[in-house]
């Protein structure tokens, strides 16, 4: 393998990213700058599979992996770095994701953080990075994202899909909006539609990601040109959107640096039970939830039942008892980031 400093010859450099480098915004100094850059990458699902491929044949010199969970089968329709011999071997998505990128390029150094990220290691892992990608799945995983970013300094891009929609927020602390400005505080009616209850168009996944490392590559190689703008589109419905964003003075985070998640005043909570087989997590505010509505939504997901009171739903082995007022009892597991992906995954808290 060659070393660090024959890779970023010229002569390498113009083998490589020839056609990347060609491009006037980028050139021979942009991709020295990329190929100097830590990339962390939170959560290698739909989104941060498509992150970590495109950043990898760009160039990013080091690009960090962060994720809890094993590939499944119906991830295969938007999860690009995952075949069917990772979901037979079970292999971390964090792991697969890695032994493809090298695959793809050698010349880079690709790590993998098989991890739940909580406030309990996101500084660690923040502090690494020039630039921040989201991939998650769940709003309070986005804005401790946002807590930690603004924190440290670093700026990240947020990015979400459902069904045949995206969104997409550049944040530069300091300089630009935080999700606390645009987005004061998450959904607050309750369980939230997920990609598991009402779907999501793959092609919808490769825009939002795309624009997402479009971002990344303009606040690391231009970022006194960038604009905050947010992004909107329904592919469906063939519309693009985007709003020029400012950034408020009064907010609660990037103004008033008060980091509720990262100083767990906010975000929900997750307990294991002595004695008996499940975690609770409790969102962190109290929620009244259509249960009967519900009930329906889940029903393409797994077996669901209810007594009127409670609605229990069974999926993936795991029994889900869910209260009215948002609690939801993992049965099955005494893993409390199991029970966290899986509340995620099939209810969006």
């Amino acid at each position: 393998m060659q070393t660090g400093e024959e890779l970023k010859s010229d002569t390498q450099i113009n083998k490589r990213y020839a056609r990347q480098t060609a491009l006037p915004v980028i050139g021979l100094k942009g991709q020295e700058r990329l190929l100097s850059t830590t990339l962390l990458i939170i959560g290698c699902g739909a989104l941060g599979s498509v992150q970590a491929e495109l950043a990898a044949r760009a160039g990013i010199g080091r690009i960090i992996i962060a994720d809890r969970d094993i590939p499944e089968i119906h991830n295969l329709q938007r999860q690009t770095l995952f075949d069917e011999r990772d979901v037979l071997d079970r292999i971390p998505k964090a792991e697969a994701a890695v032994r493809r990128l090298r695959a793809i390029n050698s010349e880079i150094v690709v790590e993998p953080v098989i991890t739940d990220v909580t406030r309990e290691n996101i500084l660690d892992l923040v502090a690494q990075a020039d630039i921040v990608l989201d991939g998650t799945d769940n709003f309070e995983t986005r804005y401790l994202i946002n807590d930690a970013c603004v924190s440290k300094g670093k700026p990240w891009v947020y990015g979400g899909t459902l069904g045949t929609r995206g969104l997409v927020l550049s944040v530069r602390p300091g300089a630009g909006p935080c999700l606390r400005c645009v987005f004061p505080d998450p959904p607050s009616s309750g369980p939230h539609p997920t990609c598991e209850t009402d779907g999501v168009l793959n092609t919808a996944v490769m825009i939002a990601a795309s624009l997402q490392v479009n971002m990344a590559f303009k606040t690391l190689l231009c970022e006194e040109t960038a604009v905050d703008y947010l992004w909107r589109f329904d592919l469906w419905q063939s519309e693009v959107k985007h709003s020029l964003i400012s950034r408020d003075q009064n907010c609660v985070c990037c103004g008033l640096r008060n980091f509720e998640y990262l100083n767990a005043a906010r975000g929900a909570s997750s307990i294991v039970f002595c004695g008996r087989n499940g975690v609770q997590i409790t969102p962190d505010h109290p929620v009244i939830s259509d249960l009967k509505q519900l009930a329906e939504k889940l029903s393409v997901v797994g077996t669901v039942s209810s007594n009127g009171l409670v609605l229990e739903c069974i999926v993936d082995h795991r029994r889900l008892v869910i209260f009215p007022d948002g609690r939801v009892l993992v049965l099955g597991t005494t893993d409390p980031s199991e029970a966290r992906s899986l509340a995620a995954r099939i209810l969006g808290i």
